[in-house]
C-alpha cells in the first residue's frame, strides 16, 4: 500500500524558512516523479514543484527562486525547502506521488497520482 506522510509545517514569520519532508513507503521511489501541491484558504489546489526520477526539477513562477525540491531515495524521502516565505505562501502543502512533471506553466497532470494528507504552513507576523 502506497503511503505518503508529510511533516515540517507550522508557523513562521514572513521572510523566514521552513523545510517540509515527505516520507514514502509501499512503492519504489527511485523510478517515480514526485511533486508538491498546495491549497491556500479560499483557493484551488495548485501544483508548485516537481522532481523527476533523474532529479530534474520544475517550479511554478510563484515559488521559483525561493523554494527548492529535492529527493533522497535511500531515505525514501522528498523535501521542499522554502526560503523567503511570504504571507501568500500560507496553505496546506501536499506531497504527491507518480505525478507527471510539467514542461510548461500550469500543465499539471495527476491521473494516477497518490496524495498525502497534507501539512499546514502558516506565514504570519
Amino acid at each position: 500500500q502506497l503511503q505518503l506522510v508529510e511533516s515540517g509545517g507550522g508557523l513562521v514569520q514572513p521572510g523566514g524558512s521552513m523545510r517540509l519532508s515527505c516520507v514514502t513507503s509501499g512503492f519504489t521511489l527511485d523510478y517515480y516523479a514526485m511533486g508538491w501541491f498546495r491549497q491556500a484558504p479560499g483557493k484551488e489546489r495548485e501544483g508548485i514543484s516537481c522532481i523527476d526520477a533523474r532529479a530534474g526539477t520544475y517550479y511554478e513562477d510563484s515559488v521559483k527562486g525561493r523554494f527548492t525540491i529535492s529527493r533522497d531515495n535511500a531515505k525514501r524521502t522528498v523535501y521542499l525547502q522554502m526560503d523567503s516565505l511570504k504571507v501568500e505562501d500560507t496553505g496546506v502543502y501536499y506531497c504527491v506521488a507518480n505525478v507527471a512533471c510539467p514542461q510548461y506553466p500550469d500543465t499539471w497532470r495527476t491521473p494516477a497520482a497518490s496524495w498525502g494528507q497534507g501539512t499546514q504552513v502558516t506565514v504570519s507576523s
